[in-house]
């Protein structure tokens, strides 16, 4: 494995509402090298998306970024001012964001906007501008480029202006991308093109990505490692294949087993009882504790990550079982 391009250690975002404390990302490690895909996974209001918006500096207020470390080719970005953020979001660090709608302008052409992000980082003629972002459009899968930079985003189906998306976040080919569930709104047939578009980005550029997504099928068919949150925390992280095989967190487990997949035909789909805690007021140990089968008095305290090669899990007790997916 080559070194880390971004390395993110005891990550703490923290909302202050009137309410109390949101505790939404709670001490979030890991690695991510060059032209590697890591998938973070979890189920709603688990802190995938603060984790995503916090690596940008992209949390406002009444959010703040408390603790922790994100080093990005080395250099620390939890320290930067807005100005030098600024400088470095699409240029270093990109993201792509859940609706492309909200992304792209609706009274610009694609090419002008295309253009735009290029402006913001670097001056390049209006020849030049407009084939680099032919070219992008070209490698995302969409047809007749140079046609289209004059189109606008009304004129695009939705997995297009998503395809469009994602080439304004590599234009200037981003050490790291960041994906916050930027397929959930397509259909099967579209997801499956853009996740093979994009494995293949990776690949060919070097570019490292985060795919956040709930949904652990689609994900585990895109990233080689996969990081699964819980109410802020990472609770289980490793090498994709190995996780879906032998999930040794409950919580884990749980999500493997109420896959589609894993259920017999006509039979009920495999729940995780109970709700999610709030993040308001999570309990002082572990907070899976109340809706799972193992808890012990053990688990009133705050459990530590225990690390076993390229493997580690937040739990007193792994469940150690072969209950996930087949290799």
């Amino acid at each position: 494995m080559s070194a880390a391009v971004l390395s993110v250690e005891n990550l703490t975002t923290h909302f202050f509402t009137r309410a109390g404390v949101v505790k939404a990302v709670d001490g979030v490690s890991f690695d991510l090298a060059e032209g590697e895909i890591m998938g973070l996974v979890g189920e709603s209001g688990s802190g995938k998306t603060v984790t995503g918006f916090s690596l940008l500096g992209l949390v406002d207020a009444p959010g703040k970024i408390v603790s922790g470390s994100v080093k990005l080719n080395g250099t620390e970005l939890t320290g930067l001012s807005a100005a030098q953020l600024r400088a470095r979001r699409g240029r270093d660090i990109s993201m792509i964001f859940q609706d492309p709608i909200a992304t792209l302008n609706p009274m610009l052409t694609i090419g002008q906007q295309m253009k735009m992000a290029i402006d913001a980082h670097e001056r390049l003629s209006n020849r030049a501008a407009m084939a680099r972002a032919a070219d992008l459009l070209t490698q995302v899968g969409i047809p007749s480029a140079q046609s289209r930079l004059r189109a606008y985003p009304h004129e695009f189906s939705g997995g297009m202006r998503q395809r469009v998306a994602i080439a304004i976040a590599l234009l200037h080919r981003p050490a790291v991308l960041v994906a916050d569930e930027p397929t959930t709104a397509l259909d099967v047939s579209i997801q499956a093109q853009i996740l093979l578009q994009m494995r293949d980005l990776a690949a060919e550029t070097g570019t490292a990505m985060i795919w956040i997504s709930h949904d652990l099928a689609v994900v585990s068919s895109l990233a080689s490692k996969l990081a699964v949150m819980y109410a802020g925390r990472i609770v289980e992280q490793g090498p994709t294949a190995t996780l879906l095989r032998d999930p040794r967190h409950p919580y884990t487990a749980g999500l493997i087993a109420s896959l589609p997949a894993m259920a017999e035909p006509g039979t009920p789909l495999t729940q995780i009882r109970g709700t999610t805690p709030s993040l308001l007021s999570l309990p002082e140990g572990c907070p899976f504790a109340p809706r799972c089968d193992y808890s012990t008095e053990a688990c009133g305290h705050k459990p530590d990550m225990t690390l076993a090669g390229d493997r580690g899990w937040r739990c007193f007790h792994p469940t150690g079982k072969t209950t996930g997916l087949p290799a």
